[in-house]
């Protein structure tokens, strides 16, 4: 399941720092100056699973395998963007790819670091990158509207008068200032027609998370203006997280022991990577569920909600295509009873059917046949 989260910001931000930490490498040039990112890096990030180790344990899995999923660092955006300002539309095809956006608000003061507004204020900063996206949306929608109304109206098309209907219900929001994704939010838009809405490529219709980037001293606790930045992410109804780009840069370069020690001093328990990765893994909708054995422990990513069949064809189509059950063990009682003996002893292992919703973190294995 390769999905996309888009790194996004104005330049001078953090972002490439946050994308070289996220994929520990170097490979997005951090520099202090605008447009230094020209092409979009992606990188593939394992997402912290503590559970897998203990499963591996229980097991004795010779090799773990967790569950991935990309971040794309997109060069930073600015303001005029829409009409071609900076890398203009080119930025604005890169994000248009991606599943998710992460938006990085810059809540650090360093005058050896200039802003290309001037100033630090990262309400602003993120009123910015939403208007420059709203007005795309905005430009993209009503140039595809009156061919589609003509389509609707002359032919009888449903598809397009189903087409017509969703443009007008993000042409409302955005006329009135806000993201698309609200229409979605307020029930405007129904599950049959999540397909057609998404579809759309609405940049604006993505799940946003907001990034609070801090200086060292404020990595465990946040400060003012990410507390603003918190504010305004619930009032967006998106979700926020705070972090120091810089420090985890330096986190990632560390060994087991040395990262650690490291995170103490800072007073945090994990690295904020791994509330960003979890954070923007959630944001998706997704979760996860486990096979394990002596050769491997792996983690597998379906979306929540998900039947046993469908989770299946995760691992291989022909799995979903023969699926007779799923043998399901929930990973506490996983845990709780030592292993698969142990959890059939106590009546805690189940065999599910086609109907069944997979629950995050179960333990299973599939019976098929083709």
């Amino acid at each position: 399941m390769a999905l996309k989260v888009a790194i996004v910001g104005l330049p001078n931000v953090g972002k490439s720092t946050l994308f070289n930490a996220l994929t520990q490498t170097a490979s997005a040039q951090a520099a202090n100056y605008p447009f230094c990112t020209i092409e979009p890096n992606t990188g593939d990030v394992a997402v912290p699973e503590p559970r897998l180790d203990v499963l591996a344990k229980i097991v004795g899995s010779k090799e773990i395998i967790p569950a991935r999923m990309n971040f794309v660092d997109i060069a930073g955006l600015v303001r005029g963007a829409s009409k071609g300002e900076g890398l203009g539309n080119q930025f604005l095809a890169n994000i248009r790819d991606c599943d998710a956006v992460a938006f990085v608000a810059r809540c650090f003061v360093n005058t050896d670091i200039t802003h290309v507004e001037g100033r630090i204020d990262p309400i602003s900063d993120l009123e910015i990158i939403e208007t420059e996206l709203m007005l795309a949306d905005l430009e993209s929608l009503e140039k595809r509207l009156p061919n589609l109304e003509k389509r609707a109206k002359s032919g009888g098309d449903k598809e397009a008068a189903l087409t017509v209907s969703l443009i007008n219900a993000a042409l409302e929001e955005l006329r009135n200032g806000r993201p698309a994704r609200i229409a979605f939010e307020k029930g405007k838009i129904s599950k049959e027609d999540t397909k057609a809405w998404e579809m759309l490529q609405l940049l604006t219709s993505k799940p946003a998370l907001y990034v609070c980037n801090v200086e060292e001293d404020a990595a465990a606790t946040g400060n003012e203006l990410s507390a603003k930045v918190a504010e305004r992410a619930r009032a967006d109804h998106a979700n926020s997280v705070v972090i120091s780009a810089q420090i985890e840069s330096e986190i990632a370069l560390l060994d087991a022991d040395e990262r650690k020690e490291f995170l103490e001093t800072l007073g945090l328990e994990e690295p904020g990577l791994n509330r960003l990765i979890r954070e923007a893994y959630k944001l998706l909708g997704l979760q996860s569920y486990f096979t394990v054995g002596p050769k491997e422990a792996r983690a597998w990513t379906i979306h929540v909600g998900d039947t046993a069949p469908q989770a299946a064809g995760v691992i291989h189509t022909d799995f979903e295509k023969g699926f007779i059950r799923a043998e399901t063990i929930a990973y506490d009682d996983f845990v709780k009873y030592n292993g698969e003996a142990g959890a059939k002893e106590h009546g805690k292992f189940r065999q599910e059917g086609k109907e069944y919703l997979v629950k995050d973190g179960d333990v299973m294995n599939f019976r098929f046949n083709v």
